[in-house]
């Protein structure tokens, strides 16, 4: 049995880390390994283990009372800030430059520590502030 969850977390995780740039819901998570054998219950079980773990990231997204999931545990996240757009859902790394001159901001100004590689901040891409304007 263990070998078969075993197999159920590779699949998982080979899912996150191919989309790794997305926020996706456990229901859409699931929906796209429906073929994969693995149960929507595992899908759960598995993404709280690898949150506890810090090899994803759990969001909430504004008007909506789903959990959505990140994986997080790639060198080009780790120790990022990140920016996600509210209207289409992606998920942008904040160039290195600002992040820190942020960071060194909000330390000065108020002596505040950012947990980097737990901060997001929402907002909407260039993309779709464009196609509001059309």
């Amino acid at each position: 049995m263990a070998k078969y969850n075993t197999e159920q977390r590779k699949k998982l995780l080979d899912y996150l880390i191919s989309n790794a740039d997305s926020c996706l819901s456990a229901s859409q998570i699931a929906e796209a390994l429906k073929n994969e054998d693995i149960s929507v219950s595992a899908v759960y079980r598995n993404l709280s283990d690898l949150e506890k773990s810090g090899r994803i990231r759990k969001l909430s997204k504004s008007g909506s009372r789903e959990s959505f999931y990140q994986y997080i545990d790639t060198d080009r996240c780790k120790d990022r800030l990140h920016l996600s757009c509210v209207e289409c859902g992606k998920l942008f790394h904040l160039d290195n430059c600002i992040s820190k001159k942020l960071l060194e901001e909000v330390s000065e100004s108020d002596g505040f520590a950012i947990n980097k590689s737990q901060s997001v901040l929402y907002g909407v891409c260039k993309n779709c502030k464009k196609s509001d304007e059309v």
